[in-house]
Formats: structure tokens, C-alpha cells, sequence
């Protein structure tokens, strides 16, 4: 079975966690938030991913994106999805959103460092899903597609491209590498 049990609770978990209890869209357009975590699930299972790749692809925005009147923890994942899919989780999130952007940016390119093969992939699959997802809308919308986030449109691409670096340098033979370099040929088009 492909669309295993556990992936079915999964979704429905992300679905909850972003759809259900706060109607989370995607920056600064009328699409739900829930097509990322699927497209990071789905993009996971087209590489080869194992099932707790999956899963945690599914799930990697629960904790950092949770509302705190129904806050997602790693103890409450691992309960639910067990201790290995909570850790990969756990890997690729940014615990504390009130640190300013710059300083969690850096601090996730320095935990590329350490991340496991899994982590690795997980974070490639993110990086995928919301590069491809920026790409295609810079060709439709232009320059005011930056205006969405955070940081500049120079800070953003730059972080981009720094990560997938950290990334294909820790390991050359991810399945996402050709969709990494397609993407970072793109966004160096763009700045």
C-alpha cells in the first residue's frame, strides 16, 4: 500500500493544524496553505522517500505554524507518529518565529550542517515546493511578487541559494538535486 494509514492521519493532522483551525493561506495570495505541505509530501514520494520522509514532509510546518490555542509539539507528534518522524520534524523547523528574520535564516543554514540524510531531504523538498511556487508566480506578477515577505527580495533569493549550496554540498547524490540546480539557475535569473 502506497497511501498508508499513517500518511492518511498525517494529512488530516496538517489539514487541522492549517486549515481547520486557522484558514492559513499562502503569502499574500487566496490559495490555502495546505497545498504546501501536501506538494512537499507529494514531491517526497516522487523522489523515493520513505514513509516517515513522508510524513514529516507533510507535517514540517505543524510545529513552526501552529496557533497557540492548538499548539503543535515534537511530544505530541511523536506520540501520534512516533519518535523518528517527530525528530525529522523537529530538524527542519524554526522553533522560535520572534527572533528576527536574518538571525533565523542563519542560524537554519548553520543546522544544514548537521542534518541527517533525511533532514537533507525534507528541507530539499521544502525548498522546492516554495522556490518553484515564487518562480512561477515571479513570472506571472513581476517584482510585486516580493513584496509578500519579510526581507528583501535580494535577502530572500540570497538565503535561497545559500541553503541549496549547504545543501548539494552535504550530499551529492539527493534525488532532488537536478530540481535544486533548476531552481537556483532560476533564481539567480531573477535577481
Amino acid at each position: 500500500m502506497i497511501l498508508t494509514h499513517n500518511i492518511r492521519r498525517a494529512i488530516k493532522f496538517s489539514i487541522k493544524t492549517h486549515e481547520v483551525y486557522q484558514k492559513q493561506k499562502r503569502k499574500g495570495k487566496d490559495v490555502a496553505f495546505i497545498t504546501h505541505p501536501l506538494s512537499v509530501g507529494l514531491i517526497l514520494s516522487l523522489a523515493g522517500a520513505d514513509e516517515n520522509e513522508i510524513i514529516a514532509g507533510i507535517l514540517h510546518d505543524t510545529i513552526e505554524d501552529s496557533i497557540p490555542e492548538k499548539k503543535v509539539t515534537k511530544e505530541m507528534l511523536a506520540e501520534r507518529f512516533g519518535e523518528k518522524t517527530a525528530n525529522l520534524v523537529q530538524s527542519v523547523t524554526e522553533l522560535d518565529k520572534s527572533v528576527p528574520w536574518d538571525i533565523r535564516k542563519r542560524e537554519m543554514i548553520e543546522s544544514i550542517g548537521s542534518y541527517s540524510r533525511s533532514s537533507l531531504l525534507v528541507k530539499s523538498a521544502d525548498i522546492v515546493s516554495n522556490m518553484s511556487e515564487l518562480i512561477d508566480d515571479y513570472k506571472r506578477w513581476g517584482e510585486e511578487v516580493f513584496e509578500r515577505f519579510y526581507a528583501s527580495k535580494e535577502k530572500l533569493i540570497g538565503h535561497y541559494l545559500e541553503a541549496i549550496d549547504c545543501i548539494l554540498s552535504r550530499w551529492e547524490e539527493n534525488p532532488l538535486k537536478s530540481d535544486l540546480i533548476w531552481i537556483k539557475d532560476e533564481l539567480k535569473a531573477i535577481k
